[in-house]
């Protein structure tokens, strides 16, 4: 089973957006396996402190090493196979080959960073691996841990309803998807692409393989780029 252990100072907003359609759904059929820990559980004092001011002075917090090390031990042995991710924006960025190759695995050890970053000592020391969802800053690495965990869910076997579905989508290939249309066959004036009608299959291929190759020029021309290297 594909288990996600995520590490988050607020444990209650898991599963949250996970805890419904596909995701949700295969988690109640036991496809795959959320556990939280609370990092405050590790925190230090009457107040269970977590975080202190950044050496050599600076704005923010910073979450401790000492804390956030006791966390990952509590949570996942010096044995557990499963990558130790931290969502950060520093990271490499997320993007469907390393999608599909987590959810090929057992699953990923998530640490949701909060206020300035974390302490680079346990970064090094618990060999964390950075990993981005965009070139913005959030207020905190849950959400992004959650976009990380649906993204890999949906390709776990059973999850979707039909394989094929997956395959077709948006970066599976290199490309972006190629439009979509459904009834009524004519709307505001709008009408379905004949060829989408004609019930030729190859003609349907090549229209659509043609489609997503301008989609993607015209949007995404690193994409594009990157094909052609």
């Amino acid at each position: 089973m594909w288990q996600a252990t995520v590490l988050t100072l607020y444990p209650q907003m898991f599963p949250g957006p996970l805890g419904e359609s596909l995701s949700g759904e295969g988690l109640a059929r036991g496809l795959w396996q959320l556990d939280t820990h609370d990092i405050r559980a590790h925190g230090r004092g009457r107040h269970r402190a977590v975080d202190d001011t950044p050496a050599g002075g600076g704005a923010g917090m910073v979450l401790r090493a000492d804390v956030l090390a006791a966390a990952i031990d509590a949570a996942a042995p010096a044995d557990d196979p499963r990558p130790r991710l931290l969502m950060s924006p520093r990271g490499r960025p997320l993007d469907q080959p390393r999608v599909r190759a987590l959810a090929a695995g057992p699953g990923a050890v998530i640490v949701c960073g909060r206020f300035e970053g974390v302490d680079e000592r346990v970064i090094e020391g618990r060999g964390l691996e950075e990993v981005s969802i965009g070139d913005y800053v959030l207020s905190g690495g849950e959400i992004a841990a959650m976009v990380l965990m649906d993204a890999c869910v949906r390709l776990l076997p059973g999850v979707m309803g039909k394989e094929a579905s997956g395959k077709e989508e948006s970066f599976e290939g290199g490309l972006l998807e190629y439009p979509h249309y459904t009834r009524p066959r004519e709307w505001e004036g709008r009408a379905i692409p004949d060829v989408l009608l004609s019930g030729n299959h190859a003609a349907i291929a090549r229209w659509r393989r043609e489609e997503a190759e301008r989609l993607t020029r015209a949007r995404r021309p690193d994409l594009w780029q990157r094909r052609k290297t």
